[in-house]
């Protein structure tokens, strides 16, 4: 998958900035706090993380916050968020090798994990379903 606009990384992931942060440049070990949404590619591009799915319940989302760099969260998120600014906005096309691992279907030990029942069966669906493309 390619998409013109969007950097590729070292590994192979697809990221583009929607806005330039100007704080601290994110590094290896650092505590990062990220508001994040999860959209799938194909399959009509369902939401299965937003904030606007909690505000529907009117629930308040969670940042989410881990270590930088740590191994608990996606290849693809640790590696595109190394030398990103504080207050900066990105987009990523996340491809499979740098996605959830197969061998952590509950999305207990990487994340990051959907908020909601609804949110973790649409990621799950696409997660399993590799051979199903949009009709």
């Amino acid at each position: 998958m390619s998409y013109s606009d969007f950097t590729k990384s070292a590994k192979g992931a697809l990221f583009k900035d929607g806005k330039t942060g100007t704080g601290k440049t994110a590094a290896a070990g650092d505590r990062v706090v990220i508001d994040w949404t999860g959209y799938t590619i194909g399959y009509f591009g369902r939401p299965f993380e937003t904030r606007k799915l909690k505000e529907l319940d009117n629930e308040e989302k969670d940042f989410l916050r881990f270590e930088l760099g740590a191994g608990t969260m996606i290849p693809a998120l640790e590696e595109t968020l190394l030398g990103m600014s504080e207050g900066g906005v990105r987009q990523l096309v996340v491809p499979p090798q740098l996605g959830y691992p197969s061998d952590d279907p509950s999305h207990e030990r990487v994340g990051p994990k959907p908020s909601t029942f609804s949110g973790q069966r649409a990621l799950n669906f696409v997660l399993q379903n590799t051979e199903l493309i949009d009709k």
